[in-house]
């Protein structure tokens, strides 16, 4: 926090003129639980939930720049209308009215040519979504897409194909953990704070890590074991851990004989996959591989091989989440202290959940415009892919898309090849962002719609699968500074526009409390309880499933390594390792990530967290550089086959594989009102050129670390 920043006296007990709300963090996408000290209209201090314990009263940097977020002008203070042509900023304002009236008209076109299944929304995904579903349901499209094809959909297909639910649906008892593994999920960095705490307490009480990734982050440098593979073949590396494993038999035979389907078609697929094997794709000595088998071992089954958060990384990436996923298994270290525990939802604890305002509307029949679920049968139609639906607009096949709302997040940020996504804009009649920042997406619209910042806002209630369910509330702190609304307003303002009664119906709520009593009806949970503490367990305690009563949401009810899903859509179980190609010359796979003070692209513009801004640098490895006489600090130019093409400072370290170099991500915005960020850095994903329709084909993910750039010394 700043030191102007007033703290509460005591806590529990507010001065005079004060009052306390429970809330939820909006600087990231973690959505921390999060207590605000509001002082005559005006929040003086943010600290993090107590009620939540592993959270405690922690917060992160950029939790603790929400202050200079919420009070700096530069966001969109009232509703926008485009007068020239995309990204040309050239705006006029409106008023409300005007700007949803303009909204309804061009869906009500869109619905006369192409049918309602003519509208898309893509958003951020979380714990709030079941606004926007219901949103575009009411609107009868199927086209509802999470962020996630440049995230964790490999993740998520690959734990929907072994346990039949999703990435979200498995959580990771860290603080009883004998040994984690880690496939580049960087826990200190790209960070959950309650997850940061447990990893670093568990360290010190003697938990080992073990870190693989081809870039050293600063979890490589907490872990008890690095391993700097070879970019894009840690797949070939968990072939040869299963393989050890099965060779040596110290898996739990009794687990998997009871729970796990499908050892003979696992012990066919890595009957090859040597430690020598894959020492040659990876550069991991063989002897290393066997002893960390045999340490596991004897750690099991509190031991966790961690399927990943952010992995559209390569095009075989979901077997490297599924294959961690099996190690699990193999080890017995499923609803276990100190491994993988299941989720469960409220009526797991015998409980009530909170009632979806998707159930006041019927359900859409058309099919996805991106095939997840029919074509691609694999794929979670409830999550979709939204590269997909960028094909559908571009083309128009299946069928036409029309408009499309984006809700906070940015696909030109998060996403691959930012000019192939523009062109598939091109195509709409109606580009609509909601956001609380002038993101590059916003830039880009035909409207932009000011969401009120999460101080400023009140959301629908979160139900929290876990080891213990609970219930959570984003609530209202202060009044909006500007003209901006809240999501849930702004939804049901369009539907009740468009025209047909049934599309008001779904968000027909007055209030937000009105909204919250729908929801919490029948669950013994009241607002109230909820405004008290902010979050409400429907446990007393992390429950684990006892192995008499424990099965998994599959055909079988069985964790199956062969998968029938994917077998009927042409896609092997566990499919032969395919080598990257080599990166030679002045050719090198570009890698990227960040530090605690970035959150995708929406860092980079609050006045605090840009003070605290590290160089964006290129990390490259002496024996690399050497011979294209580059040296430390020199000016290179870096190129991804596309038109962009830009300046970057070199880093030479030993940290990074010599076929990799690696930026921080976030950089190089483009937007001239946000002043602090724009023309700062490059912009990775636009040297991502190609890769916006080339990705996973199991799981979906883009392949982005598959992008080879090009480096050159400046002036060379």
């Amino acid at each position: 926090m700043t030191s102007s920043t007033v703290a509460p006296n005591v806590r529990g007990v507010m001065a005079p003129g004060r009052r306390r709300v429970f809330s939820m963090c909006g600087m990231c996408s973690v959505r921390c639980p999060i207590e605000v000290t509001v002082e005559n209209g005006r929040v003086v201090w943010i600290q993090g939930n107590a009620g939540d314990a592993a959270m405690g009263e922690s917060l992160c940097a950029k939790g603790a720049a929400a202050l200079s977020f919420e009070y700096d002008d530069e966001r969109p203070q009232t509703p926008l209308i485009r007068t020239g042509p995309r990204g040309s900023g050239h705006w006029r304002r409106a008023s409300w009215d005007e700007a949803l009236d303009y909204i309804a008209d061009r869906l009500r076109e869109t619905i006369e040519e192409f049918g309602g299944r003519g509208i898309a929304l893509s958003d951020r995904g979380g714990p709030f979504t079941d606004l926007t579903r219901t949103f575009v349901r009411a609107l009868g499209s199927p086209n509802y897409c999470d962020h996630d094809a440049a995230c964790g959909s490999n993740a998520h297909h690959a734990a929907r194909s072994l346990y039949g639910c999703g990435r979200t649906a498995i959580t990771f008892d860290i603080a009883n953990c004998r040994h984690l593994v880690l496939y580049g999920r960087n826990v200190t960095e790209s960070f959950k704070v309650a997850e940061a705490k447990e990893f670093m307490t568990a360290l010190a009480r003697g938990m080992k890590c073990t870190y693989i990734d081809p870039r050293a982050s600063i979890t490589a440098c907490k872990a008890t074991r690095y391993w700097q593979v070879r970019p894009n073949s840690d797949y070939a590396l968990n072939l040869a851990l299963i393989h050890e494993v099965l060779r040596t038999g110290v898996y739990d035979q009794a687990f998997v004989a009871r729970f796990v389907s499908g050892m003979d078609y696992l012990r066919e697929a890595v009957k090859e996959a040597t430690p020598e094997w894959q020492e040659m794709h990876t550069g991991i000595p063989a002897d290393e591989l066997r002893a960390f088998v045999a340490e596991i071992a004897k750690d099991a089954p509190r031991v966790i091989f961690h399927p990943g958060w952010m992995v559209a990384r390569h095009r075989q990436s979901f077997y490297v989440s599924r294959t961690a996923l099996i190690l699990n298994a193999l080890f017995g270290a499923i609803e276990v202290e100190g491994g993988c525990i299941l989720a469960k939802s409220p009526e797991d604890v015998c409980a009530k959940g909170l009632r979806k305002l998707a159930d006041r509307v019927p359900a859409v029949t058309a099919p996805r415009a991106d095939g997840a679920g029919t074509t691609h049968p694999q794929w979670d139609p409830a999550s979709g892919m939204v590269h997909q639906l960028y094909r559908a607009m571009a083309s128009g096949e299946p069928y036409g898309i029309g408009a499309y709302f984006v809700y906070r997040h940015d696909p030109l940020t998060a996403l691959p090849d930012a000019e192939a996504i523009k062109q598939a804009w091109e195509k709409l009649k109606l580009l609509v962002a909601i956001d609380v920042r002038y993101s590059e997406t916003a830039w880009h619209a035909d409207v932009i719609l000011p969401e009120a910042t999460y101080l400023e806002r009140a959301n629908i209630l979160a139900q929290n699968a876990g080891a213990r369910p609970s219930f959570s509330m984003r609530d209202q702190a202060i009044a909006p500074r500007f003209d901006s609304r809240p999501a849930w307003w702004i939804f049901r303002e369009i539907l009740r526009r468009v025209g047909d009664p049934a599309h008001a119906e779904a968000l027909d709520f007055e209030t937000i409390e009105e909204l919250w009593d729908y929801q919490l009806e029948g669950t013994g949970v009241t607002v109230a309880q909820l405004r008290e503490r902010g979050i409400v367990s429907l446990a007393p305690s992390a429950v684990i499933t006892p192995r008499d009563e424990l099965s998994f949401k599959t055909p079988s009810g069985k964790i199956e390594i062969e998968s029938e899903t994917l077998e009927k859509a042409g896609i092997p179980s566990l499919a032969p390792f395919k080598a990257p190609a080599a990166a030679t010359g002045n050719r090198f796979y570009l890698l990227f990530g960040r530090v605690g003070v970035q959150a995708h692209g929406q860092w980079l513009n609050d006045p605090l967290l840009n003070e605290v801004a590290p160089e964006q640098v290129l990390w490259i490895h002496p024996s690399r550089a050497g011979p294209l006489g580059i040296a430390d600090g020199d000016e290179v130019e870096i190129g991804g086959g596309g038109r962009y093409r830009a300046f970057i400072k070199a880093r030479l370290t030993e940290w990074i594989h010599p076929d990799a170099v690696f930026m921080l991500h976030g950089y190089g915005a483009t937007v001239p009102l946000a002043t602090r960020a724009c023309g700062l850095g490059v912009a990775d994903q636009r040297l991502q050129h190609g890769k916006l329709y080339d990705f996973d084909p199991a799981g979906g993910g883009n392949n982005l670390t598959e992008t080879i750039v090009t480096v050159v010394r400046k002036g060379a």
